[in-house]
């Protein structure tokens, strides 16, 4: 998962919607701009050009972290300008299923929804009939959408009907990975504090005993970071369905099964990481950390905000964490110090030492946008949402308005190097100045843009590169829960919550053997709770993703 920063919606007026459809003006004569977009629409040519009049559309992003506003920026003003849409975000200021199941439950969706692929209300909203067939809008009066949209993520998100009501940003496909994938980079990583590391003598912390060993060297050679405690490990937060760097029980996604190259299916079946010989080994690994004193009782309770406070005051020896959550801290602790940032290393590993096997890119993507039912012009979003997708509207969402945050040098567009050293240094207010690098990220497409994308720098660089050649497509195990309000769906809730108590239970646990009557404990009570049930529908839509990515490959 990719992670940028919070916002509020634009406070922009709306303006009147410009379409062939709307009030025709005084003259009795029709406007150019109408007699183009009434003719029938181009395959060739991009369909918004047709009419670019003004209209702003609303826009519900599902993040209440997002900060940015259309409009303040050079980038969305000259998107504005070309195109002649203006972008009003709705950004929760709270909890977002709330936000986003009240808009629901009114029925009263903004015209273009953006949230995670995996979230439930995706569902809702196509099986309720809430947003529009963009299919069907491509065929009706945009076909020029099926020139720049990727076949397979259509495919890979079609409905039984036929018809797909979503697409995808940051989505690689099963040939894009054998495209792009010697550049494919994973966001999962084992860092260590550079200066830290390098004192207590670079140690191998690949091993039980080599992993306990290095916490304990940095909490007697460092016990203190600028007066306060140091932090010998750090993790994502604790949630109610478990840890990221442990197991997320509800997603399914698991930092350490990736460090320990564990397999996500054996001979064609789901394969259950949580009782591997090899994980129960390793969270018996920080089970005896917590009882070395080496994990504080802060991990267990601090949200985001508080680990990225803590982050920029370099108090983490470690973290099985994700290194672009903590890319603007990483800044901050480079300007004061180049040597106290996070370098990643060889973190846990199985007994075999395997090279870990690391979460890249996915066919799934990281967000999917939705066009509502409630659109105010059907036909101006399906041509911006085209445009948007097309290398056009990438190359200006990526790269920015030219001679401003951009231009040609030595041969090849690029940023200007005021805007990139901005990029580079203070991303947050890159963001303001320029609003390019996709500061609007909704439907980015994250190998189109590496024509343009600059050479990583530090203190990124090492970070990225250390995950070259470790990724992994994990496309064919994407989509596999059940919805939630299904039986299978309600029993795996019921199963995540449970874990969600139960992981600290065994972190925090007093003995080996009290870990294993808790885990043990655990497994009893999953398996009444219908277990069997979850995974035999995960393992049905497993095998269909299996054929269907295959069908891709051809």
């Amino acid at each position: 998962m990719i992670t940028i920063v919070a916002c509020s919606g634009s406070k922009n007026e709306p303006e009147s919607s410009g379409t062939s459809s709307s009030t025709p003006s005084a003259s009795s004569e029709p406007s150019e701009s109408a007699e183009n977009a009434s003719a029938s629409p181009s395959a060739d040519e991009p369909g918004w050009k047709a009419d670019t009049s003004p209209i702003t559309f609303d826009w519900y992003l599902n993040f209440a972290w997002f900060p940015n506003k259309w409009g303040v920026d050079p980038t969305s003003q000259y998107v504005t300008k070309k195109t002649g849409v203006n972008i009003n975000f709705i950004v929760p200021a709270g909890n977002e299923n709330e936000k986003l199941n009240a808009l629901i439950a009114s029925n009263q969706l903004p015209d273009f929804i953006t949230l995670g692929w995996w979230e439930d209300n995706v569902k809702k909203m196509v099986e309720g009939g809430l947003v529009e067939s963009l299919t069907d809008l491509a065929d009706q009066y945009d076909p020029y959408f099926f020139k720049v949209a990727d076949p397979a993520k259509l495919s890979w998100y079609a409905q039984p009907d036929g018809k797909t009501y979503v697409y995808p940003n940051a989505s690689s496909s099963p040939k894009d990975f054998q495209t792009y994938g010697t550049q494919f980079t994973s966001n999962q990583t084992f860092a260590v504090r550079k200066d830290i590391y390098e004192a207590i003598g670079k140690p191998d912390m690949r091993t039980p005993e080599g992993f306990l060993n290095a916490l304990k060297l940095a909490k007697e050679k460092f016990p203190e970071v600028n007066g306060q405690p140091l932090i010998p490990i750090g993790f994502h937060e604790f949630g109610d369905s478990g840890n990221y760097s442990f197991v997320d029980m509800s997603q399914d996604s698991s930092y350490l099964s990736s460090f320990l190259a564990l397999p996500r299916e054996k001979d064609g079946k789901l394969y259950d990481r949580t009782t591997d010989p090899e994980f129960v080994k390793w969270l018996k690994v920080f089970r005896q950390a917590n009882q070395d004193g080496l994990i504080a009782k802060d991990v267990f309770v601090d949200k985001r905000a508080q680990m990225e406070e803590k982050i920029a005051q370099g108090r983490y020896f470690a973290m099985l964490y994700q290194r672009t959550d903590f890319a603007a801290q990483q800044n901050v602790l480079f300007a004061n110090d180049p040597n106290s940032v996070y370098i990643a290393v060889e973190g846990p590993a199985n007994a075999n030492m395997d090279a870990p096997t690391l979460a890249g890119p996915a066919i799934s993507g990281w967000t999917v946008t939705l066009i509502s039912k409630k659109v105010k012009d059907k036909e101006r979003a399906i041509k911006f949402l085209s445009y948007l997708i097309s290398e056009e509207g990438q190359k200006d969402l990526y790269l920015g308005e030219k001679g401003v945050s951009y231009d040609t040098i030595d041969g090849k567009d690029q940023f200007l190097p005021e805007a990139k050293t901005l990029m580079d240094t203070d991303r947050s207010a890159f963001d303001k100045k320029y609003g390019s690098s996709y500061t609007f990220w909704m439907l980015m497409d994250t190998n189109m843009n590496l024509q343009w994308a600059p050479p990583a720098v530090e203190p990124f660089k090492q970070l990225e590169d250390w995950t070259k050649g470790k990724t992994k497509s994990y496309s064919e195990f994407d989509l596999l829960n059940p919805p939630a309000t299904s039986k299978e769906g309600i029993n795996l809730t019921k199963i995540s919550n449970e874990w969600g108590k139960v992981l600290p239970k065994l972190l925090l646990s007093k003995s080996d053997a009290d870990f294993d009557q808790i885990l043990s404990d655990f497994v009893a009570k999953r398996d009444k709770m219908g277990y069997a049930d979850v995974q035999a529908y995960r393992q049905n839509l497993y095998e269909a993703n299996v054929k269907k990515l295959a069908e891709f490959m051809k």
